[in-house]
């Protein structure tokens, strides 16, 4: 499941068992925005530092077109993005290797709430030349 091998797995094993906890009191059905508070007050109970919903300008061709929010940068090395559907797609993975190139990081975590067991994927930065 979490392999001591993977860049930075202490950290990502901490923020899934934190995901877990979430899930196991609160269960599926709530808005994402639940899932976010909870999972917020979780990781640092475990002693995580992070900031949410960090604003990051999207460029198309050097121009500023928009800008993306992504739920958690944990220690500054993890990117959490976090849904509450009754199943991941593709569009949803698409969306977290889109956030690892922006924000320019090498790991990234998506998790999803919305079903009745946790769901999480751990998204890699070879994962974007998948595309």
């Amino acid at each position: 499941m979490i392999k001591k091998e993977y860049l930075y797995s202490d950290i990502t094993e901490k923020i899934i068992g934190s995901a877990m906890t979430v899930h196991n009191i609160l269960g599926n059905g709530f808005q994402e925005v639940i899932y976010q508070r909870a999972l917020a007050i979780e990781m640092a109970h475990q002693g995580l530092s992070f900031s949410r919903e960090l604003e990051m300008p999207i460029f198309y061709r050097d121009e500023e077109i928009g800008t993306r929010r992504v739920d958690f940068f944990v220690e500054e090395k993890i990117m959490v993005e976090i849904k509450a559907v009754s199943e991941l797609n593709n569009t949803h993975l698409a969306q977290a290797i889109n956030y690892l190139e922006a924000y320019k990081m090498k790991v990234g975590l998506l998790i999803n709430f919305g079903q009745n067991s946790l769901e999480f994927r751990r998204v890699n930065e070879p994962d974007k030349k998948k595309k």
